[in-house]
């Protein structure tokens, strides 16, 4: 990570992140890189924002003024660096096994003028967090911003990756008659450059709205445990050359297609965003 990480204070313990994210369902390490590496992570994020909006199918709608694009970890300069994090190892090992798998990276940008989401999780509950209580997946976040009220933070009901609802609809989506309950629940998040959350994208939350000048881009990192099978809603790939360059302990983790040439990732419409882009 060279002079990517911050020295200033120990990381958490793995533990206490295993607590809080089968308690509250998110956890936090702040201050797990610099601003300066947080701002090349914008500068990589903004480029690639651009070129995918420039072309079809490069960028899904999350919502009005809301838009969600995944990327290629070539596209990240400090990609070793987040992966490699000791932090994000650890967590990833201790929730999901030694032979976790990195699945997916991403970003979300909401811009000026995104409203409240509706409440959701990212996807419907597995058989194995229903019937044995395991989380089996976790999505990592990095703000390239030092988040203010007005941008329109993420909020999130603590607890709620447990619900288990069967008129939740697509099983994401809570009824709107419920969202008092989660409104009393919902804690909002003032991330600062450098630092990175983890959470089950079971927990139940939602982006408010944008109501800056600014855009309020986040990162995401989607982690698996061997089997869950989220692998197969993303398209990240690698070129030999930078495959050859990882390394094996990143490579391990890594289980997306080797290819000649990188292809455009053209993003998957999917119930998720139909619905939030009627919201």
């Amino acid at each position: 990570m060279h002079e990517a990480a911050t020295t200033t204070a120990p990381f958490p313990h793995p533990e206490a992140a295993v607590r809080d994210l089968y308690t509250a369902g998110i956890t936090a390490c702040r201050g797990a890189f610099s601003p300066r590496w947080a701002d090349r992570m914008r500068e990589d994020i903004d480029a690639a924002f651009a070129e995918a909006r420039g072309r079809e199918g490069g960028a899904v709608g999350r919502g009005p003024h809301r838009y969600y694009v995944e990327i290629h970890p070539e596209q990240l300069r400090g990609f070793v660096d987040l992966v490699d994090h000791p932090w994000v190892r650890a967590v990833s090992e201790a929730v999901l096994g030694p032979d976790y798998r990195i699945v997916e990276l991403g970003f979300d940008v909401p811009l000026a003028g995104a409203v409240n989401q509706p409440w959701h999780r990212d996807f419907p509950m597995p058989g194995a967090t229903r019937e044995e209580r395991r989380l089996t997946s976790l999505a990592f976040n990095l703000t390239a911003v030092d988040t203010r009220e007005d941008m329109g933070p993420f909020e999130i009901a603590p607890g709620t990756q447990w619900d288990d609802d069967a008129r939740f609809g697509h099983a994401m989506f809570p009824r709107r008659e419920d969202y008092p309950r989660y409104e009393a629940l919902a804690e909002r998040k003032y991330p600062r450059r450098g630092d990175i959350s983890a959470r089950s994208a079971l927990t139940v939350h939602r982006g408010t709205a944008n109501r800056s000048d600014d855009p309020r881009p986040v990162l995401v990192l989607g982690v698996d445990a061997p089997g869950a099978g989220n692998d197969g809603h993303h398209d990240m790939a690698v070129t030999r050359e930078f495959w050859a360059a990882l390394p094996e302990r990143v490579r391990a983790h890594l289980g997306c297609p080797v290819v000649d040439r990188l292809t455009p990732i053209v993003q998957k419409h999917t119930i998720e965003g139909l619905v939030m882009g009627d919201a």
